[in-house]
């Protein structure tokens, strides 16, 4: 494995570890109560740690295949629960979500950053580096 895909390997798994601790913080230390779209959002991200952490160790790039497919379903729920948050439209017609709505906003810098769009950055980070890693594999055959 060359250190490029190394390197990959690396950023992927720091953001998915920063991810991770982000998410605890909000629910652990703030006391954010997650809603069900954020729980889903979770089961995408936290294995994404040890998944790449793992690879980072084994020095294995056919992990890319799997973390994309783990990012992109995640970066879907997150940009759907973004739209719920910040569009009128799918904000008024959203579904009942468990005790806690899915359209309210524990946090709102800028007047868009949410805790959703946060998810989907590092879930769209980790797609854009899954890729990386793809086509650094390939380029080392």
């Amino acid at each position: 494995m060359s250190k490029k895909s190394e390197n990959i390997l690396l950023v992927m798994w720091v953001v998915s570890l920063t991810a991770t601790i982000g998410s605890l913080f909000f629910s652990e230390v703030r006391g954010y109560e997650p809603c069900q779209l954020c729980w889903i959002q979770r089961i995408f991200m936290y294995p994404l740690v040890l998944i790449i952490g793992i690879a980072f160790v084994q020095k294995n790039a056919k992990i890319a295949v799997t973390t994309a497919i783990f990012s992109i379903i995640g970066a879907a729920i997150s940009l759907y629960h973004y739209g719920l948050q910040k569009v009128s439209f799918l904000s008024e017609n959203a579904p009942a979500c468990g005790r806690v709505s899915c359209t309210g906003e524990y946090i709102n810098i800028f007047g868009f950053i949410t805790i959703p769009f946060l998810a989907l950055t590092a879930f769209v980070l980790i797609t854009v580096t899954s890729f990386m890693l793809l086509k650094a594999s390939k380029e080392e055959k």
